[in-house]
């Protein structure tokens, strides 16, 4: 899969076949969305490819709003290549791309910059200066320019509309089952290992420690059933995000305890999938009664991840 920073780096292709957007987490519409295009560029001897913009417009647009994100642009990339996407466009998204009419967007970007011959947008697709067009008006301009429109249905989702934003929302309140029935996988969140206080090892739990990545959505506090992904190997764990309250607040942190298994982590990249939240965070009034949870927890988190695995085999 080629990559192309800019106009000035994308190399011309026959038959460019073409979807639009920012693609944040990648979810079950997306990879519809993804596989229309694969097909139609295979059916007409073309060249499959994503058009998106860094950073995300919202950052740009409202830059009052903190825009949390589902994936990373690595993340984005790896998704793309596995959907059989041919080559990805960044565009830079600054004030003078946003001031682009609908009409110079299509002529300057699809028309003049790609030579596109089919573009596939979803139904409600809004593009160019304040968001102005339209479904119909870009069918209209592409036509004019040389190109066929489609318009690709949403996927529904418990009878809603999969989005990125249902998605956030999803996580940050902790309903990863419902995160993933969107994403059409368990939502995750990748990082080195690092030291920790050692009260787990004290404890008798052992964890390897993450700081939450900058910029990305994090599940609510609290106690969850995951799996964790460490050299292609997947492993049953459980994980808690919080503060630690029970030993006064601290740094907030991802702390996962490896189940049925040891492992030194200490500056291994993992990556950690949330299946299940067992239970908000909780301040004890001793570190034997966290223990004590703790084994509860891990009892839980074995059953909630030998359900979640008969549901993924059935």
């Amino acid at each position: 899969m080629r990559v192309a920073r800019g106009l000035a780096e994308h190399q011309r292709v026959s038959c460019p076949v073409l979807t639009i957007g920012n693609f944040d987490g990648q979810h079950r519409g997306h990879q519809a969305l993804l596989q229309t295009v694969v097909k139609a560029a295979a059916d007409a001897g073309g060249t499959s490819m994503v058009l998106t913009f860094d950073p995300h417009p919202i950052t740009v647009l409202r830059p009052d709003v903190d825009l949390r994100l589902l994936t990373s642009r690595e993340e984005k990339l790896t998704r793309f290549a596995e959907a059989g996407i041919q080559e990805v466009l960044f565009l830079a998204f600054d004030r003078a791309l946003a001031s682009l009419t609908p009409e110079e967007f299509v002529v300057r970007i699809l028309r003049d910059g790609l030579a596109a011959r089919e573009v596939f947008v979803g139904e409600h697709f809004a593009f160019g200066k304040g968001r102005a067009g339209r479904m119909s008006d870009l069918k209209r301009l592409g036509e004019a320019a040389g190109f066929l429109v489609h318009a690709v249905s949403p996927v529904l989702v418990d009878g809603a509309v999969v989005s990125s934003s249902r998605i956030r929302l999803l996580v940050q309140e902790g309903d990863l089952r419902g995160a993933a029935r969107c994403l059409g996988r368990f939502y995750e969140l990748s990082g080195p290992v690092v030291p920790g206080m050692q009260r787990g090892q004290e404890l008798g739990w052992p964890t390897a420690n993450l700081r939450l990545p900058p910029g990305r959505v994090i599940p609510a506090d609290g106690v969850y059933a995951t799996t964790t992904i460490w050299r292609d190997r997947s492993f049953e764990s459980v994980a808690y995000i919080g503060t630690r309250p029970t030993f006064g607040q601290g740094e907030r942190l991802l702390e996962v305890y490896l189940l049925d298994q040891q492992a030194d982590l200490y500056g291994q990249t993992i990556s950690v999938q949330f299946v299940e939240r067992l239970r908000g965070d909780l301040v004890f009034e001793t570190a034997d009664a966290l223990s004590a949870r703790i084994d509860l927890d891990v009892t839980l988190a074995r059953a909630a991840l030998k359900a979640a695995a008969s549901v993924a085999e059935a």
